[in-house]
């Protein structure tokens, strides 16, 4: 059976992999049929053949499940598409004035549409 996955090189506590189509019976460092890309995890960079590799999945090629999240995350050029976390981590201090900003938006806008609510009924009711 044929796989795609990482071969380890660098150094010590300085990983970094190529992304190849290998026979599975065959060992992490051995001969691969194609290298189909690289990927840094420090840097988290990543250039990768994407339409080379979706061929060898056509073929029946089983990506690892690491090689298959590196697919589904990169772009057609084979870059890696991060989605960045908007989200802020706020202190609880900040958390409860925010909460009470909003509060205080919700009072004058519901206050606002009771005023034009009864100045537009004063404008209804005809003066006698």
């Amino acid at each position: 059976m044929v796989k795609i996955r990482l071969k380890r090189l660098g150094s010590k506590k300085n990983p970094f992999y190529r992304i190849v189509v290998i026979n599975s019976s065959s060992r992490r460092e051995g001969a691969p049929i194609q290298e189909l890309g690289n990927y840094n995890p420090k840097t988290k960079e990543l250039n990768l053949n994407k339409k080379d590799a979706l061929d060898w999945i056509k073929k029946g090629a089983q990506p690892s499940e690491t090689v298959a999240y590196l697919i589904n995350k990169s772009n057609d050029e084979g870059k890696l598409v991060y989605e960045q976390k908007t989200e802020k981590k706020l202190s609880k201090k900040a958390l409860a004035k925010l909460e009470a900003e909003k509060e205080a938006a919700k009072a004058a806008a519901e206050a606002e549409a009771a005023a034009a609510q009864e100045a537009a009924e004063t404008e209804a009711v005809p003066a006698e």
